[in-house]
Parts: structure tokens; C-alpha cells; sequence
């Protein structure tokens, strides 16, 4: 009895040590060249509701969240560059980074992670055409791998060059080995959008509901001889940035600008905050589903920010930078 008593005893105080238990996902590590500073973190699949800071105390930091399934979190750091940490229940992961050479990061802790990193490295001189082979050999060798998800949305989906079939291609493979996976059956969706919403065609008819109950349809846009179709959320600075750059742009153009927001922020009310506080009155739809809205799925709406800029109703251009769309819509 004894014995058992400290065998108990020592199992909780190893499990103590550990510092996260079978419902949480710890993220951990150290970073040269940053002694004292923030980031920040948010999450492509709804593990976290909105963005959260993580601060830096003498070049290490410590943050733990609640987990009860496999997803991903993205790191904004302050030169806006970003990096995945994929996270698991039970899980720690430790990072090691130079913060003047970020894309070198290196994650430990579990095998997604230390798949990434091992990407990393291979990638890092290589010219953009072999590290997009290199994706598509990656994603081949390992379709059960949250990691593929991540480098195929990267590097054939959210890019000024997309390459629809060949992303389709490697979503099926990954589908077969992944059956249950609900998050690939969303990027088949949203890629299909982007097929049939792709530059040089007409804008797919839609209808949808703002988040004041109006109905509207693409007419709205097709209309106009210039127009936006807008992803955002509140939490984004990137996206508040083109918000208001498109804002500033429809004021000038004498009418000539429809806008039309698609806002995946989880709370009605923080969108609303945001409304007022920059005083936009174009359409916004708005769901709560986040990155699963329907509207942003039918058109292959599926990075935060991203956007679709037509033309006398053609899409003309896709996922403009903020000074990409002010240069293409003063053309």
C-alpha cells in the first residue's frame, strides 16, 4: 500500500513538472536578439477566438492554451512575418530563434512540429519554383501530416500564383488518407470556390445576409465599374489597415467603388465595435462561423486579409497587399 501511495505521489509530481496535462497545449522557448517585447498569435481552424499577445521576458516566453484536438497556430512577429506551431492536447513544444533570422526558427516537442522545421531548413536557399516542388513532395509523402494542410494553403493556394488543380490534386490524396478530416473537406470547398472565381471570369452569382439583415446579392458589386469584396476580422491589424485604405479610396471615387465586407470575426459585437469606430456604413455579411461563412467559402475567400477586386463585374485581381489594391484601383 505504501508503495503505491508513492508511486502515485511520483507520477503527479512528474506530471507537475511536465507543466501541461492532457487538456492544454504549451508553447515555450527562447529567442536570441529580443530580450524584452511581444508577439502575437492567432489560429486558421478556431483554436483560439480572436488574437492573443504573448510577451517576451528576458529572450523566453511561456504560453498555454486549452486543447482538446490537433490545429494550428499562427506567430505574427513584429516585422509581420508568420510561422506555424501546430498544437495538441497534451503537447509541449519549445522554440529556439534568432529574431533577426525568423524564418530559421526551430520547433521541438512534437513530430508536426519538428516535420516543419525540418522543411524549414530544406527550403531556406532554395529559389521559389523548387520550394514549391518541395511542397508538393512533402504534402505527397505525408498526407496524414497537419503539416501538409498548412503547405499547401501556403504555397498553391494563398499565393499571387495559385495553382487550383494541382491543389485539388494533393487535397484528394491527403482526403484518402485523412477520411474523417473536416477541415480538408472546408479547403476542398474553398478551393473549388477559387476555381470558379478565379481572374478573368465574372464574379459567381451569390446571395447573401449583412449583418443588419439586408439581402444582397452580386448585383451589388457587378454594378459598380470598380469593386471589393473584403475579408477581415478585428483582430487582424493588417486587415484593419485595408479596411481603412478602402475607405479612404470609396470616398474618393465619386461613386465609382462598391465595397462589400465579409467579416470572420467569432463575436458579432467586436465587429460591430469596429464598424463605428471607423465608420464604415458598405454592406457587411456576417455569420459567426468564421473562416467556415458561406460567402467566403463560394468565392475562395480563405486568408485573413484577403480580397477580390473586379472590374466592370470580372475579377481582375486576387489577395492584393493593402498598397497592391490602392495602386490597381487608382489605375
Amino acid at each position: 500500500m505504501t508503495r503505491n501511495i508513492f508511486i502515485l505521489i511520483s507520477l503527479t509530481l512528474v506530471l507537475a513538472a511536465c507543466g501541461v496535462d492532457g487538456k492544454h497545449f504549451k508553447l515555450e522557448g527562447h529567442f536570441l536578439h529580443l530580450n524584452q517585447g511581444e508577439f502575437y498569435v492567432y489560429s486558421t481552424d478556431g483554436m483560439l477566438q480572436g488574437i492573443d499577445t504573448i510577451r517576451v521576458e528576458g529572450g523566453r516566453f511561456a504560453y498555454e492554451i486549452p486543447c482538446e484536438q490537433e490545429g494550428t497556430l499562427v506567430l505574427v512577429f513584429p516585422n509581420f512575418s508568420e510561422q506555424p506551431i501546430f498544437a495538441a492536447p497534451g503537447k509541449s513544444v519549445d522554440i529556439k530563434a534568432d529574431a533577426s533570422h525568423l524564418k530559421e526558427l526551430k520547433a521541438s516537442g512534437t513530430k508536426a512540429n519538428e516535420l516543419m522545421t525540418a522543411f524549414r531548413q530544406q527550403v531556406a536557399s532554395l529559389p521559389p519554383p523548387q520550394t514549391i516542388d518541395a511542397a508538393a513532395h512533402f504534402v505527397t509523402d505525408n498526407p496524414q501530416s497537419i503539416v501538409s494542410e498548412w503547405l499547401l494553403h501556403k504555397y498553391f493556394v494563398a499565393t499571387a500564383t495559385p495553382d487550383y488543380p494541382r491543389a485539388l490534386t494533393l487535397i484528394e490524396a491527403m482526403a484518402a488518407a485523412q477520411p474523417k478530416n473536416g477541415r480538408l473537406a472546408r479547403l476542398r470547398t474553398a478551393v473549388k470556390g477559387l476555381g470558379a472565381s478565379r481572374i478573368g471570369s465574372p464574379l459567381p452569382a451569390f446571395k447573401a445576409t449583412t449583418h443588419e439583415g439586408t439581402a444582397i446579392t452580386q448585383r451589388s458589386l457587378t454594378a459598380s465599374p470598380m469593386a471589393v469584396v473584403f475579408l477581415w476580422a478585428s483582430w487582424n491589424y493588417e486587415s484593419m489597415a485595408m479596411q481603412r485604405q478602402l475607405q479612404q479610396l470609396q470616398q474618393k471615387s465619386g461613386g465609382k467603388l462598391a465595397v462589400v465586407g465579409i467579416c470572420i470575426d467569432p463575436g458579432k459585437a467586436d465587429m460591430q465595435r469596429q464598424l463605428q469606430r471607423d465608420s464604415i456604413s458598405w454592406p457587411t455579411v456576417f455569420d459567426g462561423q468564421m473562416f467556415d461563412t458561406q460567402l467566403a467559402q463560394q468565392l475562395g475567400l480563405c486568408r485573413v486579409p484577403d480580397n477580390i477586386l473586379l472590374k466592370n463585374g470580372k475579377i481582375i485581381a486576387r489577395n492584393l497587399s493593402t498598397q497592391e489594391l490602392k495602386e490597381e484601383i487608382m489605375k
